[in-house]
């Protein structure tokens, strides 16, 4: 046995060990034996178990991210003499570095050869790029999938979703099997959103709480049905012949946080997201912090480097996002003139969008319950689009956003569910859709 690529010697331990760990785990993994000579003749370790600790102790404190999940450390005997294996797997959170050093070339390893050496900048972006969609392209451990629920969405949307376009998209991978994406996308998906109503302005007391499961457009679904819920409406407003009605939280902010939460996560984290609503503000909170290299200042100023590319391209077809980086404007243009502006915190391994209450303090009672007005909103609608349809024959749903000042998105949902309930049918293909009583 000599070195290479994939294996280094170590006569014993020594406090640099984590970089030879760094550069198999940063490259394309590897083994470090402790107790073998540099020419490959063995002399073992006096106190393996000792140098075990040791060895795992110098992994844990120094390496960053955490890397113990792809390092496997054991004992073995070679030639009747103790000698430590350290296995490392490639990490699924590259660049791993070195904590004193931080995600720069010096501390940042790769293996070259048969030596462990400094990354390059560029090495290090590349990196980067490449992890933000590794958990997307990995073959999901669950294969046995179905897709009612997306089916259902692309059905909406009038776009196919047949094998052929599940393999552009990235949910059949190039091995024939489903990817973390189809997971996500599937009946199946493992990832929840936990909704909980508190009672005042902290945790001390619940209100309510629920759990949203099932395909990630499900949850979202979901999620927003119980959010609307509970965003009461203000007293009605008069403006002309129009009568404004006006909700505690801007309905568009509440759908961009909730969206940004589930398709810019980490789902390579294990943990749910979490919406918590008060009795001053709500709160949206997912796991996995900016991408590397992202700043929150550039966020701020619309810099959209996407972790899941492939996830936001697919929301993007169906109407469910806009546009890429867009969406904490549109948070912060909802609340135009509030005296209480959106809180954006971003965390090592979490981000925190919070929303507070507007300004209006009048609220609706009596007889008209909090679902009173949302029903005969939509009823209106409805109206309105069936005396469109009856004059023109049909509706697109650019007529839909004229007519009501809607986003495409919020159009899109508007014609499906009218659809779902029969009083509309869809026809014409993806670029062409139309709608006809």
């Amino acid at each position: 046995m000599t070195e290479s690529g994939t294996v280094e010697f170590k006569r014993e331990y020594v406090s640099d060990l984590y970089k030879e760990v760094i550069a198999f785990a940063n490259t394309a993994g590897g083994t470090v034996y402790v107790g073998i000579n540099d020419d490959g003749t063995i002399c073992g370790v006096e106190n393996v178990n000792d140098t075990e600790i040791r060895c795992t102790d110098n992994i844990k404190d120094n390496i960053r991210p955490d890397v113990m999940a792809f390092v496997d450390i054991k004992p073995v005997v070679m030639q009747g003499k103790n000698v430590l294996q350290i296995t490392v797997n490639k990490g699924s959170m590259a660049p791993y570095y070195a904590q004193s050093k931080g995600i720069r070339p010096e501390g940042v390893f790769i293996r070259r050869g048969t030596a462990s050496t400094p990354a390059t900048q560029t090495e290090i972006l590349n990196m980067i790029k490449d992890i933000s969609t590794a958990y997307e392209d990995a073959r999901s451990l669950e294969q046995n999938l179905t897709f009612i629920e997306a089916q259902r969405q692309f059905d909406n949307a009038g776009l196919p979703f047949g094998e052929t376009q599940q393999r552009s998209l990235g949910i059949i991978g190039r091995d024939g099997c489903y990817t973390n994406l189809a997971y996500l996308l599937s009946d199946q998906c493992g990832y929840k959103i936990k909704f909980a109503v508190y009672e005042g302005q902290s945790k001390e007391i619940f209100r309510d709480r629920h759990e949203f499961t099932g395909s990630l457009f499900r949850q979202i679904d979901d999620a927003m049905r119980m959010i609307d819920a509970n965003n009461r409406l203000s007293s009605p407003k008069i403006n002309g012949v129009r009568r404004e009605d006006h909700r505690e939280y801007p309905v568009e902010a509440i759908r961009e946080a909730l969206l940004n939460a589930v398709v810019h996560r980490d789902y390579a984290m294990n943990g749910d997201t979490l919406i918590s609503m008060f009795s001053d503000r709500i709160e949206f909170i997912s796991l996995g912090g900016l991408v590397r290299g992202v700043e929150m200042a550039d966020v701020m100023m619309g810099v959209s480097y996407l972790r899941n590319r492939k996830l936001a391209d697919i929301f993007y077809r169906l109407h469910l996002i806009e546009s890429y980086g867009t969406g904490i404007a549109k948070i912060k243009m909802s609340y135009r003139g509030e005296s209480k502006q959106p809180v954006f915190e971003c965390g090592p391994n979490s981000f925190k969008v919070v929303l507070y209450k507007t300004d209006s303090i009048a609220f609706v009672s009596g007889s008209n319950t909090e679902s009173d007005f949302p029903k005969a909103e939509r009823a209106d609608r409805e109206v309105e689009i069936q005396k469109f349809v009856a004059k023109h024959g049909e509706i697109v749903r650019r007529d839909v956003e004229k007519l009501f000042n809607v986003s495409p998105a919020t159009a899109t949902r508007i014609l499906s569910k009218m659809v779902e309930a029969g009083k509309l049918k869809r026809v014409g293909d993806a670029r062409n859709v139309k709608y006809i009583g």
